[in-house]
């Protein structure tokens, strides 16, 4: 069972960026689909976008043109590469192994968006 740990969040203005990380305590490169997500208080955990292990990619509409996903299979470990910060964006953030591969849920990592 592959374990995932966020890190790289943190208290940002709005307009700004963070790169999120995500290490796998495995190797990653036979997960079809690896995804991220977010949870703010009172609202449920939402998909915020996601690559196949072929580099495909597919966003959220409220993050479509801001948020890179990646991955690096060499180094086991996925980023999210966050531009163009809103305060709606201000959420724990986690990722995880898509469909069938998924797994239990790591601690996140907190971003927080605000002037």
């Amino acid at each position: 069972q592959v374990q995932f740990v966020e890190s790289g969040g943190g208290l940002v203005q709005p307009g700004g960026s963070l790169r999120l990380s995500c290490a796998a305590s495995g190797s990653i490169f036979s997960i079809y689909v690896m995804g991220w997500y977010r949870q703010a208080p009172g609202k449920q955990r939402e998909l915020v976008a996601q690559i196949t292990s072929g580099g495909s990619t597919n966003y959220a509409d409220s993050v479509k043109g801001r948020f890179t996903i990646s991955r690096d299979n060499a180094k086991n470990t996925v980023y999210l590469q966050m531009n163009s910060l809103k305060p709606e964006d201000t959420a724990i953030y986690y990722c995880n192994a898509r469909l069938l591969r998924e797994g239990s849920w790591g601690p996140g990592t907190q971003v927080t968006v605000s002037s």
